[in-house]
């Protein structure tokens, strides 16, 4: 098995683990400080939500994509984290502008 392979499979249970902690903790700990700076109060719920989903789908893709690459399967493999990464980083995106959280 490939330490690459490994490596991916790991990093997507991270990301997995860190969005359930920022989903259902509500908590703010993995991400960085001017992500959420501008976040009201009232509004960190539905902020960690977005961005703990945003995190899991990311994580899932990469969990995903490591056996497809074993079973010699790049293109699908590809396809899967392209697919995750495009998915998580479009509900990071809605959070943080629905959030207003960006200075642009």
């Amino acid at each position: 098995m490939s330490t690459e392979i490994i490596a991916a499979f790991a990093v997507g249970l991270v990301l997995i683990v860190f969005g359930l902690v920022t989903w259902k903790k509500q908590t703010t700990v993995f991400l960085h400080s001017y992500h959420y700076r501008k976040v009201r109060e009232e509004e960190l719920p539905a902020y960690t939500k977005l961005m703990g989903v945003g995190q899991i789908v990311v994580g899932i893709g990469f969990c995903l994509s490591a056996p497809l690459q074993l079973l010699g399967k790049k293109t699908a493999s590809r396809a899967v984290f392209i697919a995750g990464l495009a998915v998580g980083l479009a509900f990071i995106l809605k959070a943080q502008t629905k959030n207003k959280t960006s200075d642009f």
